[in-house]
């Protein structure tokens, strides 16, 4: 019994401290634990996260799913409101989305992504970002205004592209 305590409060304080190797008392957590423990389904183009998703993950995707076939609209999304704008641009469709879930208080710029949160890849949720784009993926789903042409304006998709030249972050623990 003592030791099933002390593995489960170890994996509970590997996880907090993020996705990148833990190492504790000898043992070490390899980052292939990061990755979601099931992925989100795409579904007639609609994201449906897996049931063992947090609920701030699962708000994410919610948010994410209500403009996802909005148009893009560059500078669009960025108001203090939380209501629905007219269009997103990419930043503004990844900020509405994170703002949903409880990790943004506010709309942010593709650029001020580059140093968001936490580096490296998160186990539900990584944003990507350079100074003029920026995308996230979401239980193992991409959601991003480039994959629009190819997906019949739709946000989402199961193709990630390359994060060559991209900032990955995460907020810390998701």
């Amino acid at each position: 019994m003592l030791s099933f305590f002390a593995l489960s409060s170890f994996s509970a304080s590997a996880q907090a401290a993020g996705c990148k190797d833990a190492t504790a008392g000898g043992l070490t957590l390899a980052p292939t634990d990061c990755k979601p423990i099931k992925k989100a389904r795409l579904i007639n183009g609609k994201a449906f996260a897996p049931a063992t998703a947090p609920a701030a993950v699962k708000r994410v995707i919610a948010a994410a799913n209500r403009i996802r076939f909005t148009k893009y609209v560059y500078g669009g999304g960025h108001g203090i409101s939380r209501k629905l704008d007219r269009g997103y641009d990419c930043s503004g469709s990844v900020s509405y989305a994170l703002r949903a879930g409880g990790f943004l208080a506010y709309p942010m710029p593709s650029g001020s992504f580059v140093n968001w949160k936490q580096p490296g890849k998160g186990k539900w949720i990584t944003t990507y970002a350079n100074g003029g784009h920026m995308y996230m993926i979401v239980a193992g789903l991409s959601f991003d205004t480039s994959n629009m042409s190819s997906t019949g304006g739709n946000r989402w998709s199961t193709s990630v592209r390359s994060s060559g030249g991209f900032a990955a972050r995460h907020p810390g623990g998701f």
